[in-house]
């Protein structure tokens, strides 16, 4: 199941891929996770390896790879996230002072959840689109 949500934020490239890139943030802006903490070593780069505790819909530890790292244009990483498997790409493009964010995520379910994967579909988009709003509001309002 894939789908996409975009979005305008009222601040220049560079700060929305730092803050993106630090994925210790993730808990500020994704009500879902309660942790996210780094497990590799050497500079933040593809390869980068991450931990993350998901309290909803259930707790869960959940591991990802970063596999695209290009400052200011696109970051992307793979991993389990709850039921799936799956990539979630943040490509940037700079408009002026504001930065569209488009967010293509790419999951992979397995088990029981194969069977009701196209009804949560929609949900699941719609949920995305709730965190990437409290991203704006956090980088728009710090």
């Amino acid at each position: 199941m894939q789908f996409t949500n975009m979005i305008t934020i009222d601040r220049p490239i560079a700060e929305v891929f730092a803050f993106l890139a630090k994925f210790e943030n993730v808990p500020r802006w994704n009500d879902a996770i309660s942790e996210t903490r780094r497990i590799s070593m050497g500079p933040m780069n593809v390869g980068a390896r991450y931990v993350q505790t998901r309290t909803l819909p259930t707790r869960s530890e959940e591991q990802f790879e970063v596999t695209a790292y290009q400052p200011d244009w696109e970051l992307a990483f793979r991993g389990t996230f709850g039921p799936f498997s799956g990539q979630f790409i943040y490509e940037l493009e700079a408009m002026g002072n504001l930065t569209r964010l488009i967010n293509t995520v790419d999951l992979e379910p397995s088990g029981p959840v194969n069977i009701i994967a196209p009804l949560v579909t929609s949900r699941i988009k719609a949920a995305v689109a709730v965190n990437l709003n409290k991203l704006k509001q956090i980088l728009e309002f710090p």
